[in-house]
C-alpha cells in the first residue's frame, strides 16, 4: 500500500488502543478547511456557491491548532477551496507536523510553483494534487484549460524536491474503465507517491446534476477497473477492504464520526458532504449528533454515496478487527466476477 510505515503504524497503534478502550466513535482523519475561497470553479463542487461573505473567511492560526487539538485524529486532511490561498498556510502546516499529525495537503496545484518555497519536505507532510483524470477529463470538469497540465508539471517539480505527492480522483459520469485504466497508468510512470479515488458526491448545491453516478453505476465502473488492473502495480492510498468495497463486495455502513470536518462555519454535521448545521466544540459535535440519522437506508441524500471519508473509517477498523479476511484479500485480490 502507498501509505508510509511510520503512518501505517501510529494508526494502527492508535486504532487498536481505541478499540481496547471500546470507543466506537472516534476520528481517524480531521477534514481541517480554513477557507472555502478556490481559484477554480468545478462543475461538481458544493463549497463555491456560499456567500462572498462566508467565502472570504479564514480560520486562524490558532483556530486550525486548537481544531486539531481539540479532535486528536493523527491524520489531519487541508481542503478547501484552494488551501494555498490562504496566506498562512505554510506555518499552519508547520505547526501541525511539531504536533507529529501526518498532513495531507489538498491542492489544485496552481498556486504550488510561486509557494513552493515556503514548505519543506518531511515524512509527515504530503500534497495531495487533484486530477480526474487525462487532460480532456479534467479541464473540463474544472471548467478550465491547461490545468491538467499545470498539475503534471507540479507533480514532477513536488517529486524533484523530495516531496511526498498523491493524487486524489473522484469519478464522474462519463468516465470510462479504459479511460481510468489509462490515467491511472499515468500516474504511476509519474513516480507518485500514491493514488486515492472515489465517485462524486452528488452535492445539492452543484452546477451539473447530471455528472454523478448512481451507487449501482459506481460499482459496475470501479469493478471493471478494477478487472483492468490486474497485473498493473497500481498504488492506491486506501485499505484493501475500502477497495472491495467500491466493487461491491462489502456491505459497509458510514462512519461520518471517522473524518469530521472543522470549516470556516464550525464543526459540520454530519460529515463535510452534508450541512445539518455546524456546532463549536468537536465535543458537542461527537456527543449531541443522532449519527443514526444519517447513512445509506436512513437519509436519501446518502443513497448513493460511496466517499472515502464515510467509508475508509469503517473499513479501515474491519481490517484491525479481521485481519485474517485482509490476508486472505491481499492474497486473492478483489473479487470483480
Amino acid at each position: 500500500m502507498a501509505i508510509p510505515a511510520i503512518q501505517v503504524a501510529r494508526l494502527g497503534k492508535y486504532i487498536l488502543t481505541q478499540t481496547l478502550k471500546g470507543n466506537k466513535h472516534y476520528p481517524l482523519v480531521l477534514m481541517l478547511e480554513p477557507l472555502f475561497q478556490c481559484n477554480l470553479r468545478c462543475k461538481g463542487c458544493g463549497k463555491i456557491g456560499h456567500s462572498p461573505e462566508i467565502m472570504n473567511k479564514r480560520l486562524s492560526i490558532q483556530e486550525c491548532i486548537d481544531a486539531v487539538e481539540e479532535c486528536g485524529a493523527p491524520i489531519v486532511s487541508i481542503p478547501g477551496g484552494e488551501p494555498l490561498l490562504h496566506p498562512d498556510m505554510p506555518k499552519i502546516v508547520e505547526e501541525l507536523i511539531k504536533r507529529k499529525k501526518f498532513v495531507y495537503l489538498c491542492t489544485n496545484g496552481l498556486l504550488v510553483p510561486d509557494r513552493i518555497h515556503e514548505f519543506t519536505p518531511s515524512p509527515y507532510l504530503t500534497f495531495n494534487l487533484h486530477l480526474d483524470g487525462q487532460k480532456e477529463i479534467h479541464d473540463k470538469i474544472v471548467c478550465k484549460d491547461g490545468v491538467f497540465d499545470n498539475s503534471v508539471s507540479v507533480i514532477r517539480m513536488l517529486k524533484a524536491k523530495g516531496f511526498r505527492v498523491v493524487t486524489n480522483t473522484t469519478l464522474f459520469g462519463g468516465q470510462t474503465a479504459e479511460k481510468a485504466a489509462e490515467f491511472f497508468d499515468f500516474l504511476m510512470d509519474l513516480k507518485i507517491d500514491g493514488m486515492t479515488l472515489s465517485a462524486a458526491f452528488s452535492y445539492e448545491a452543484a452546477a451539473d446534476q447530471d455528472s454523478f453516478l448512481t451507487r449501482e453505476q459506481s460499482i459496475k465502473l470501479f469493478r471493471e477497473i478494477f478487472k483492468l488492473g490486474k497485473g498493473r502495480n497500481w498504488d492506491f492510498s486506501h485499505s484493501s477492504f475500502y477497495l472491495d468495497f467500491l466493487a461491491g463486495n462489502q456491505d459497509y455502513k458510514c462512519s461520518p464520526w471517522g473524518n469530521p470536518s472543522r470549516s470556516v462555519l464550525g464543526w459540520q454535521r454530519p460529515c463535510y458532504l452534508l450541512e445539518e448545521g455546524f456546532v463549536s466544540s468537536y465535543k458537542e459535535l461527537m456527543e449531541q449528533t443522532d449519527w443514526d440519522k444519517f447513512g445509506v437506508g436512513n437519509d436519501p441524500r446518502c443513497a448513493n454515496c460511496m466517499v472515502h471519508c464515510g467509508f475508509e473509517p469503517t473499513a479501515v477498523a474491519d481490517s484491525v478487527r479481521r485481519p485474517l479476511k485482509g490476508a486472505m484479500l491481499a492474497l486473492k485480490g478483489i473479487n470483480v466476477d
